[in-house]
C-alpha cells in the first residue's frame, strides 16, 4: 500500500493579534497531522499580519526566508512610553503631543533610514550570557544593551491625526519596530511607543495573499495552502537536474556549472519541478549545500 507523502512546503498565514507564534505553529500541527512544523520571523502577541509557517522539509530553508526584507504598517503613539515599547506594557511617562507636525516627524524620520545601529528593547527575545532579555527585565534585573545593526530602507507617512501615527516601514530582519516607535518619540521630544503593529509582507509572501488563521483551521483539505519551498526564494536562480546529477549530489559530489552566477552565490536545483537541493557556485561546479529530495 502507497503511503501518503509528508506534507512540505510553506505556509503564508495571517496571524491574528493575541496569542504566539508558536500558538500558530501548533495549530497548524494539528491540522496537517505532523510535528515538522516551524516559522520564520516571530511576529509578537500584539502583532498580525504575515507570518510564514515552514512544512516539512521547506523548514531546511527557514534561515534563508528568514532574512528577507519585511514590511511593516506601524501605529505609534506620541507621548507615550511603556515599559516594554508597546500596549502590552506598563507606561511610564506621558506627555502632550498635540504640538508635534508632520514636518516635524519628516525632518526626525531621516537619522533612522539606511544602515543604524539599533537597540533592542529589553523586553525581546534576544540572549544575553545565555537568557533571554525580557526573563531578566521580569526577574527585576538589569543588563546594558548592546546596539544591533539593521537597515531601514524607508519609512512613510501613511497618517497622522495627533498621538497616532501610522507609518510604512520596509526594513531588515532583525529589526524591531518597538524599538524605532520609542526612538522616534524620543528624537520628537515626546516620547513615543507601538500601539499596533501589522506585517504586510516578508519577502516574497504577501498579507493580501495570506491565510487568515482561522479560515486555514476550518478548512477540510488544510494541505491545499501548502506553497513549493522553491516559491519563497522567487529571485534567487534556478538549476535544472537530470537524473545523472542528481544521483552526483545525493552522494556529495560538485556537478559542472556553466551558469554565470559569481562564485559563492546560491541557487536552487530542481529536479522534475521539485526543489531537490541547494547549491554554492563554484570555479567551474556546483557544490551541493544541502540536498532536500531524500529520494526520487
Amino acid at each position: 500500500m502507497a503511503t501518503t507523502p509528508a506534507p512540505s512546503g510553506f505556509l503564508n498565514i495571517h496571524k491574528p493579534v493575541g496569542g504566539t507564534s508558536h500558538d500558530v505553529v501548533n495549530q497548524v500541527r494539528r491540522a496537517l497531522g505532523t510535528k515538522h512544523v516551524g516559522h520564520a520571523g516571530t511576529l509578537d502577541p500584539l502583532a498580525e499580519g504575515v507570518l510564514i509557517v515552514c512544512v516539512g522539509g521547506a523548514a531546511r530553508l527557514s534561515d534563508y526566508v528568514m532574512t528577507s526584507t519585511k514590511t511593516y504598517r506601524a501605529v505609534v503613539w506620541l507621548g507615550r512610553e511603556t515599559t516594554t515599547y508597546d500596549a502590552e506594557g506598563d507606561i511610564t511617562a506621558e506627555s502632550d503631543a498635540s504640538g508635534i507636525t508632520p514636518d516635524d516627524i519628516r525632518a526626525a524620520l531621516p537619522r533612522f533610514t539606511g544602515d543604524i545601529q539599533q537597540l533592542p528593547p529589553i523586553y525581546s527575545a534576544i540572549k544575553k550570557d545565555g537568557r533571554k532579555l525580557y526573563d531578566i527585565a521580569r526577574s527585576g534585573g538589569t543588563v546594558e544593551l548592546t546596539p544591533r545593526p539593521v537597515t531601514i530602507h524607508a519609512i512613510d507617512i501613511e497618517s497622522y491625526d495627533a498621538p497616532m501615527l501610522t507609518l510604512t516601514v520596509t526594513c531588515s530582519a532583525g529589526t524591531y519596530i518597538r524599538s524605532l516607535a520609542h526612538d522616534l518619540g524620543a528624537a520628537l521630544g515626546v516620547g513615543g511607543s507601538l500601539n499596533g503593529l501589522t506585517r504586510t509582507a516578508s519577502g516574497a509572501f504577501r498579507l493580501e495573499e495570506a491565510v487568515p488563521l482561522a479560515a486555514f483551521m476550518a478548512d477540510d483539505q488544510p494541505a491545499r495552502w501548502l506553497i513549493p519551498a522553491q516559491d519563497a526564494l522567487p529571485d534567487w536562480p534556478r538549476v535544472l537536474l537530470t537524473d545523472a546529477q542528481f544521483a552526483e549530489l545525493r552522494q556529495g559530489r560538485t556537478i559542472p556549472r556553466d551558469e554565470p552566477q559569481a562564485d559563492g552565490s546560491l541557487a536552487l536545483a530542481l529536479l522534475d519541478g521539485t526543489l531537490a537541493a541547494l547549491l554554492r557556485a563554484d570555479p567551474g561546479r556546483w557544490q551541493p549545500v544541502k540536498v532536500l529530495l531524500t529520494r526520487q
